[in-house]
């Protein structure tokens, strides 16, 4: 069974990521051994929240979380309110999980340690939020142990959502993105010109909420999606929703058919106008020793099949967690 560590910064395509593990998890699938989160799309006592209450949710209230760096590696912390709400749900804002003491288990455990025992165990790392735990984690550790490293950020030769060049993820910290890539450690990167197909729609939404039935997260994934509907209509992609790290989470695992190219990757951290700006070199200029398997393409119907069949364990009685 893969043992999988997520850091996240829940975030409403993480929380959808999160349901998703959650599913693989209850059927025996995959041992979800822990998350942790960054701040970034929220701050980051928020974000730990955010995963604990979301897991809860999901009958997952004993997989521990941990908060990690509270602020980028140089830069200020720039969170987006506008793009996934004050609480970093939409509309919604989650109660304190009451399954989680998340202050006990900050005592008990820190995040650097989880993801120790995590590498020790051969886990897969997904790193669905910015790379500031991630690059920590290496300057300090290394990247041996883990079997693999997966990541959603960056816009690889391709426009960017942040700014004309960049990525969210990559440009919330830009120094942690290029520290981690001149790092020698090897990852699979799944940038926006992959992850942008992957869309929600209010028809597949309607589809999701029919699969959960009387889920408890049924209640209220209304009121988290529709903020994101909102919020990509008023960016010009319609009243749907990019699913960016849903699909990272399937990428990771191989439970999709995808392709990828090894390369060499980098990121721009100096430059105000360039910040967080992250090519590839796709055709060898820098002979340099590839550091990346760069996600080319995915089949996009297959990932909604895939998350389609997890919302069924997830909803199923017969998967609880004893």
């Amino acid at each position: 069974m893969k043992k999988v560590l997520l850091d996240c910064d829940p975030g409403i395509d993480d929380a959808l990521a999160l349901m998703y593990l959650a599913g693989l998890h209850r059927a025996g699938e995959i041992s979800l051994s822990g998350v942790t989160t960054t701040a970034g799309n929220v701050g980051v006592k928020q974000t730990a929240l955010n995963a604990a209450w979301i897991l809860e949710q999901c009958g997952l209230g004993e997989v521990p979380v941990q908060a990690g760096e509270s602020a980028p590696l140089v830069v200020d912390l720039v969170t987006t309110p506008e793009t996934h709400g004050p609480e970093g749900l939409g509309y919604f804002s989650p109660p304190a999980p009451a399954s989680t003491d998340l202050a006990a288990a900050q005592e008990q455990e820190t995040w650097q340690e989880m993801w120790k025992a995590a590498a020790a165990a051969g886990a897969h790392l997904i790193v669905t939020g910015p790379v500031t735990n991630l690059a920590r984690y290496v300057d300090s550790a290394g990247a041996a142990g883990f079997s693999s490293i997966t990541i959603m950020g960056g816009a690889i030769n391709y426009r960017g959502n942040t700014t004309p060049t960049a990525e969210w993820n990559f440009w919330v910290d830009p120094d942690a993105a290029r520290s981690f890539f001149e790092a020698p450690a090897h990852s699979t990167l799944c940038s926006l010109e992959v992850t942008e197909r992957f869309l929600v729609d209010p028809q597949r939404f309607e589809s999701m909420l029919e699969i959960l039935n009387r889920h408890p997260l049924t209640a209220v994934l209304p009121e988290i999606l529709r903020f994101y509907f909102e919020f990509h209509e008023k960016q010009g992609e319609g009243y749907q929703a990019q699913i960016h790290d849903l699909l990272t989470c399937m990428i990771a695992l191989g439970t999709v058919p995808y392709e990828a190219m090894e390369t060499t990757v980098a990121v721009e951290a100096q430059s105000q106008l360039l910040r967080g700006t992250s090519v590839a070199d796709l055709r060898g200029h820098w002979n340099r020793p590839a550091n990346c398997a760069v996600v080319t393409g995915a089949d996009i119907e297959a990932a909604h099949r895939e998350f389609s069949r997890a919302l069924k364990l997830l909803a199923s009685p017969e998967n609880a967690v004893s």
